[in-house]
């Protein structure tokens, strides 16, 4: 830094302004200096001295649990990755993937990687292994989706409230025989029945809330299907159990829009028309034009809203603030996918 400021004739603090942009430097002091350092081979300040000098690495950690080749495949959480690597590098911070770790004890990634704060994407229970490590680490966090009390910065939707609006839009068409198929609720689920005694517990907190919000409606669900994935194929396959199931369900309350899709899907194998023969919900919001004509009803979360409000709430804890709970709105979208049964 100090030859590239002599070289362009300014000092070295004003090197470091123009690379950083940190503070006002004409553009004409800019290109002197940038000028100097391609002429010197100068790729610019070291990202290790900087971070020795701020005691700030500029990485946010994203603890992620599914494989990234299905996360990558859902476009909700598609929407709230892009939303925080959007905000985060406008902050001038970058992001690391780290996968969740199986227990405590492990040596993963995530008990060394360097990070000013994480963003753990899903909590399925106050002892999630990834809490407790960054808690060991000092490390500020950042949950989307926990259970009471397990992380004080979190960002939830109420999972309760807007399925019961679903379950009773169902119930007040005259359905009463309403299957459901859940987001998997454990890290190897696969797609099956489940009886309410088979129901793992803790578990997941969404899955849970939506499947209460059943008993807040006064009615029980006449059959349960466990996803492996919260994918279209994995509503494929839940869509035959319950087709075959001898509840004969009138309608699904799908726990995600993919898996109402898929559901969909199998109830076209099997002849049937949506929603003449069977209504079909969802949850997300997402946009699946390759069901036309139908559009799913569903409750609809804005997945850049949640993204924008997760980095807010890594920049209020990075300045030392406590941002608490942050709730994102849900909106109950009506489509063409329920109708009253047939029988």
């Amino acid at each position: 830094m100090t030859d590239v400021a002599a070289l362009a004739g300014v000092s070295v603090s004003t090197v470091s302004l123009a690379y950083s942009g940190a503070g006002p430097l004409t553009e004409a002091t800019r290109e002197k200096v940038m000028t100097a350092a391609a002429e010197l081979g100068y790729a610019g300040p070291s990202p290790e001295a900087r971070a020795l000098r701020s005691g700030r690495t500029g990485i946010v950690g994203v603890v992620v649990h599914e494989r990234l080749v299905r996360s990558f495949r859902d476009p909700l959480q598609l929407r709230i990755l892009d939303a925080i690597t959007e905000d985060l590098g406008a902050m001038g911070m970058g992001v690391l993937l780290v996968p969740s770790p199986a227990t405590a004890d492990d040596r993963p990634l995530l008990a060394g990687a360097a990070m000013d704060a994480a963003i753990v994407l899903r909590v399925r229970d106050h002892d999630e292994p990834a809490l407790e490590i960054l808690r060991r680490r000092g490390i500020p966090m950042v949950a989307m989706e926990a259970p009471e009390g397990a992380v004080g910065a979190h960002v939830t939707i109420d999972d309760a409230t807007a399925t019961l609006a679903l379950v009773r839009r169902l119930v007040d068409l005259g359905h009463e025989r309403i299957a459901t198929v859940t987001v998997p609720m454990t890290d190897r689920a696969q797609t099956r029945l489940v009886s309410p005694e088979d129901l793992p517990d803790p578990m997941w907190t969404p899955a849970r809330h939506r499947l209460d919000a059943f008993a807040a409606a006064g009615i029980a669900p006449c059959a349960i299907v466990e996803a492996e994935a919260s994918m279209v194929e994995a509503g494929i396959q839940a869509g035959r159990l319950l087709l075959a199931h001898p509840s004969r369900p009138t309608a699904v309350a799908c726990q995600s829009d993919l898996l109402a899709g898929g559901v969909i899907v199998a109830a076209r194998e099997a002849g049937l028309e949506v929603p003449r023969d069977l209504s079909v919900t969802g949850f997300d919001g997402l946009d699946l034009p390759w069901l036309a004509p139908l559009t799913l009803t569903t409750q609809a979360q804005d997945g850049a809203v949640k993204g924008h409000a997760i980095a807010g709430a890594v920049r209020n804890l990075l300045a030392g603030e406590e941002p608490g709970e942050i709730r994102v709105a849900l909106e109950l979208r009506e489509g063409t996918t329920v109708a009253a049964p047939r029988d």
